[in-house]
């Protein structure tokens, strides 16, 4: 009879890769659904900031071309820019949805620096919230 060796490294090891890969589909599948609906979102969420009084613009146009830019860019952004992108916001929810963190980040760090915004308000916290209320349905 053979003797089956299990080693618990290469066991684990496996379900790791699995696990990687799983996350790795959902991930692509999120940004490609992002990309493919960007105007729709993009209006739904400069409609959420501002209704939640986190943005206060002078277009809300320019404003959603940004937004739809990005999330038209979304799907070709390198693993290590995005993960670079979502370091600081990474801890801010117990299983976060990575495209909410990239938005957050976002807005918090480059969208200050958009010439149609006055002035953004709120934490890290509020923002993330705003953003993955609209960003929630790319789950599955």
């Amino acid at each position: 009879m053979a003797k089956v060796n299990i080693s618990p490294n290469r066991t684990t090891d496996k379900t790791i890769r699995t696990i990687d890969r799983k996350r790795e589909q959902e991930r692509r599948k999120m940004f490609m659904k992002a990309k493919d609906h960007a105007p729709e979102f993009a209006a739904k969420l400069v409609q959420r900031l501002i209704d939640r009084e986190i943005i206060e613009t002078t277009s809300v146009s320019a404003l959603r071309e940004a937004f739809e830019n990005q999330l038209n860019k979304l799907g070709y952004i390198e693993e290590f820019e995005l993960q670079m992108k979502i370091a600081p916001v990474r801890t801010i929810a117990q299983d976060p949805n990575v495209v909410s963190l990239y938005f957050t980040q976002y807005i918090v760090e480059d969208l200050i620096e958009h010439p149609a915004i006055q002035d953004i308000f709120g934490d890290d916290l509020d923002i993330y919230r705003a953003v993955d209320s609209v960003f929630r349905v790319l789950r599955q």
